[in-house]
């Protein structure tokens, strides 16, 4: 075969990173005188036909290396898996430049420190991160993005081994040339939170907590595969502060341990048989030369092809039967003679024409009406022969889907909202009181809140399975030998006849498997939330408590289908018919052939005609965009995309002014702002949950101070001086 130099033998098999591999081109050459009449492939371990040579026409004395007869061989797909592969660990930089950087917003935003990243500054994600104090002005604590494309590098130092229980071969190292680049996933991603990483500074940490590992972003080669992850920059953990006002680093860190699977494609050891033939065609007419007065007798002729198979016809579409005298004796279709005189003579002529084979033949045999033994008709070439029946077979396959397994996850969430509030005075932006200093009752107070737009929960699998094609076909074969024939007598004695041929049928009946892989994704679980009311309690709000509830919101919508059942999901092709007509089967004098083996050719006739499997997905759209498409496909369905990660609301969707505070309330210093965001689980989840609720963070506290003017006044009483 003409495979690659990192492919490899390993105990009579070939393993290879190709599904399929092409052969060489084939050299082949007949002795003198003989034509290539077959070439098939033989297992070399067992010499079991497996399949007839593609692209082989028989006939030719010879092929070579310029004639290109090549074939092309399918491997067998094995699944393989290299466990526990892990990186060095990284670290992501971001930046706050100081407050006098004009070129770098003052100090308001942050620059992410390079790498490869999707967030490339903290605009949009800054809003309602606690702030510090520089030169008068508030900044950003940290950056508060999410990026859900990060990469992580993981060298990958394990081996893969086969990875199929059902396989003899299970746990057998391959080596790295035999994988396929293409098909690299990766599984069981888990995050390492205790090994302590190196940074700039020469110090060390730990992963951080948001951090969640992905799916493959590339593969450079075998042994360097690159994975996606995400991080919320929610934190100034690991920190540096610089000298110049406000300027200062945040980091975070990362490590990982992954599985990764791919395939292998086996190649078992294969043998190309030739079978010659004298590579000449004809036709021959036999039976009996006298048929009697009144009588008939029944001749056949019998075909020769170039590839030395014989056909004994009496009746076929591309034979015609004349007689030269048809006054003396008549010929049908079926090459039955029958006698109309009581004498004379006849010339028998048999043409078979067949375009599409270039056959061309014709014989002649002469004929007498008479009497006498000779004359006697029985029902052949010769006395007492027998005429082998038209061999055929056929049969059909049935399927059984199997049991699907789970061969991959996709998962994803953001179920953190990150809510923040405040309560200050009316008017928003233009505030007429500091309510961490003091507001008098009788004015008014706003709140306001903010937090992601929705929240979600995902799990996808992959389901993958096989297809058991259970198959039966009947194979009628028809048989041919000689016996002993009765003497030939005439009027001037008997001499010893010629053989007599025998022919019967026999029936054989084959049984075999199968099986298409297919696979296709399910929803394990999907939950999405969105905003329903928020509430916020402090001592000098209304009754103490406010409720919110969303204006100018638009909630995601979401429309899934879901169905646990594999019938739902998978489609098996029918396989089309199988017909097979064997060659008849000859034997010798007095020795019936023995029946043959046909099944690997069978089999191999019932997997190319039955097609892969028809799939569909679950279905998910979310806000318009299809993320787990149910579109039919052939064998495998589409790899379904994440959800979005959620964006920040503006600041007017939780906001209520216009809050008065009760003129009977007493002076209270300082009292304490809680509040609780509401979200409600969406229609059509998969296996959700109940409506979820969470604390709203930053609320600051309000003074409430109202000023007392004292008149105070006191009588003279002098008498008491």
């Amino acid at each position: 075969m003409e495979g690659e130099s990192n492919d490899y033998d390993y105990g009579g098999y070939l393993f290879s990173d190709k599904a399929t591999l092409s052969t060489k081109p084939i050299v082949v050459e007949a002795p003198a005188g003989k034509i290539i009449k077959k070439l098939e492939w033989l297992d070399k371990s067992t010499g079991q036909v497996l399949r007839l040579l593609s692209g082989f026409t028989p006939g030719k004395s010879k092929y070579t290396s310029a004639d290109g007869l090549k074939d092309t061989l399918s491997g067998t797909k094995l699944k393989v898996t290299s466990r526990n592969n892990s990186n060095y660990g990284g670290v992501y930089y971001w930046d706050r430049w100081s407050v006098g950087s004009a070129a770098n917003w003052y100090g308001e935003h942050w620059r992410a420190g390079g790498g490869r990243v999707s967030k490339t500054d903290s605009i949009g994600c800054d809003d309602n991160v606690p702030t510090e104090t520089f030169g008068g002005k508030a900044l950003p604590r940290y950056p508060g993005c999410t990026d859900p494309y990060l990469e992580a590098d993981i060298p990958r130092s394990q081996a893969f081994y086969i990875n199929d229980p059902t396989d003899p071969l299970n746990d057998l190292w391959i080596k790295d040339g035999a994988i396929s680049v293409t098909d690299v996933t990766v599984a069981n991603v888990v995050v390492d939170d205790s090994t302590e990483i190196p940074d700039v500074h020469g110090t060390t940490g730990t992963s951080d907590p948001s951090t969640v590992g992905g799916q493959v972003a590339n593969v450079e080669s075998i042994n360097k595969i690159t994975i996606y992850f995400q991080q919320t920059f929610n934190n100034d953990t690991y920190h540096r502060d610089w000298s110049s006002p406000g300027a200062k680093q945040v980091w975070y860190f990362s490590k990982f341990y992954a599985d990764f699977n791919s395939f292998t494609y086996r190649y078992k050891d294969k043998v190309l048989r030739a079978t010659f033939a004298d590579g000449v065609s004809g036709l021959e007419i036999t039976g009996n030369t006298c048929v009697a007065p009144g009588g008939t007798t029944q001749l056949t002729a019998t075909l020769t092809k170039v590839d030395g198979s014989i056909w004994p016809l009496k009746k076929h579409d591309k034979l015609t039967w004349t007689s030269s005298a048809p006054s003396i004796m008549t010929v049908n279709d079926s090459g039955l003679v029958s006698s109309v005189a009581t004498s004379g003579t006849a010339t028998i002529t048999a043409h078979f024409v067949d375009q599409a084979q270039t056959l061309n033949e014709q014989d002649t045999f002469d004929m007498t009406v008479g009497t006498g033994c000779t004359c006697i008709d029985y029902g052949g070439d010769n006395p007492g022969n027998e005429n082998p029946e038209q061999p055929g077979g056929s049969g059909q396959c049935t399927w059984i889907i199997g049991t699907p397994t789970q061969s991959s996850l996709m998962r994803q969430s953001d179920m953190e909202p990150d809510a923040n509030g405040v309560i200050r005075a009316d008017n928003r932006d233009s505030e007429k009181f500091d309510v961490l200093q003091g507001i008098p009752t009788s004015e008014s107070l706003y709140i306001n809140a903010t937090s992601d737009n929705y929240l979600f929960k995902q799990e996808w699998a992959k389901m993958s399975g096989k297809t058991t094609y259970n198959c039966t076909v009947q194979v009628k074969y028809s048989r041919t030998w000689t016996v002993p024939g009765p003497p030939r007598c005439s009027e001037t004695g008997c001499v010893p006849g010629p053989p007599v041929q025998k022919a019967d049928t026999q029936s054989k009946t084959y049984t075999f498997q199968m099986y298409r892989d297919y696979s296709y994704w399910m929803i394990n679980n999907l939950e999405v939330y969105v905003i329903n009311r928020a509430e916020m309690s402090n001592y000098a709000l209304p009754h103490e408590k406010v409720t919110m509830t969303p204006t100018g919101y638009t909630p995601p919508s979401l429309d899934s289908t879901h169905n646990e059942a594999v019938n739902n999901h998978v489609n098996p092709a029918n396989t089309r018919a199988i017909t097979y007509t064997p060659p008849i089967l000859r034997g010798g004098l007095n020795q019936p052939p023995a029946i043959p083996n046909d099944t690997d050719l069978l089999k191999s006739m019932a997997e190319s005609n039955t097609d892969q499997s028809k799939v569909n997905n679950d279905m998910v759209n979310f806000n318009g965009t299809t993320i787990m498409s149910p579109n039919v496909t052939l064998k495998d369905g589409p790899t379904p995309t994440n959800i979005p990660n959620p964006t920040k609301i503006s600041r007017d969707v939780l906001y209520k002014a216009n809050n008065m505070i009760s003129n009977t309330l007493l002076n209270k210093a300082n009292t304490i702002g809680t509040g609780t965001i509401f979200y409600e689980l969406l229609p059509n989840n998969v296996n959700g949950g109940a409506d979820v609720q969470f604390p709203i963070n930053g609320i600051n506290t309000v003074t409430v101070h109202t000023p007392t003017v004292n008149y105070s006044n006191a009588s003279d009483d002098k008498e008491h001086n």
